[in-house]
């Protein structure tokens, strides 16, 4: 059975499948900011986010398949998009209507909200840069992942058109790869004086790890995370961040799922893309 043979007189669903650790989940704000985006738009037509998390792609695979035979969904959303990634093809093959959500190369083949992950790190590099930073380090997520790919080259591109040097180190999203990083950066020779953070869980441990190694946040050490949230603004002094409106992006990919279900073109969508808000953590580079 496949969505389109699903009793249309229940209420229908929206799948999303998250590869992730669930303690993640628990601590990291985007992904609730996101469903709850998604919710708001889905509500109108009486559906809701069927949320699944598991902890290898191949499970979320596995979870499609058991939506498609069951007719559990209308569509899902595919998030976390990586290089090679076989759930496009695994999608068509199963005749489940998907959203691709995130960056993606080449046509996908599929409907897609595309997000910019570079403009914006280009910008925060250019700012950092007109402040004196002359290494600017960055905390990124895991490599695998097309958008941590695509603020890597323009990091590089834009450190390089600037002069300065850049520094990248693999995290995994977590508090621990937050504050370890940082800490292994702060040893560094020479220290980078400027730090970016692929999310707002890492900056938040990092911003920590620099006070506990003695330094004053921003006058010898600059931050910015990503992904704007509670987190940023409670922390002390507050983080400047690259800021999405995730909830809107939320709203979006629902728009653009039911513009799916519904057999409608599709259209080209992009996510709000990220910009610079100034808080407590970004000043001129030290002496």
């Amino acid at each position: 059975m496949t969505s389109a043979h699903r009793d249309r007189t229940q209420p229908g669903a929206l799948g999303l499948v998250l590869a992730r650790s669930t303690r993640l989940l628990g601590v990291e704000p985007f992904f609730m900011e996101f469903i709850t985006g998604m919710e708001e738009r889905l509500v109108t037509r009486d559906m809701s986010v069927l949320l699944h998390v598991v902890p290898t792609y191949e499970e979320e695979i596995a979870a499609y398949r058991r939506w498609a035979e069951g007719g559990l969904v209308d569509a899902v959303a595919v998030v976390n998009l990586v290089e090679g990634d076989r759930r496009p093809a695994a999608l068509r093959e199963l005749g489940l209507p998907a959203i691709l959500v995130g960056t993606w190369r080449d046509d996908p083949g599929l409907p897609a909200v595309r997000t910019d992950d570079g403009g914006p790190v280009r910008d925060a590099v250019a700012r950092l840069a007109a402040l004196g930073h002359r290494v600017i380090a960055r905390v990124a997520g895991p490599q695998s992942l097309l958008h941590t790919q695509a603020r890597t080259v323009a990091q590089e591109e834009a450190c390089r058109e600037a002069g300065v040097e850049a520094v990248i180190v693999e995290g995994d999203y977590t508090t621990e790869s937050g504050a370890r990083l940082t800490a292994e950066l702060l040893k560094r020779t020479p220290r980078p004086t400027a730090i970016l953070y692929d999310n707002d869980v890492m900056a938040v441990a990092g911003l920590t790890t620099a006070k506990d190694a003695g330094l004053e946040v921003p006058t010898d050490l600059s931050l910015i995370a990503w992904d704007d949230s509670t987190l940023c603004r409670l922390a002390s002094p507050p983080l400047t961040t690259m800021t999405v409106d995730v909830h809107r992006f939320g709203v979006l990919v629902a728009e653009a799922a039911l513009d799916h279900i519904d057999g409608r073109p599709a259209i080209e969508r992009w996510s709000p893309t990220a910009h610079f808000v100034q808080r407590g953590t970004t000043g001129p580079a030290p002496a």
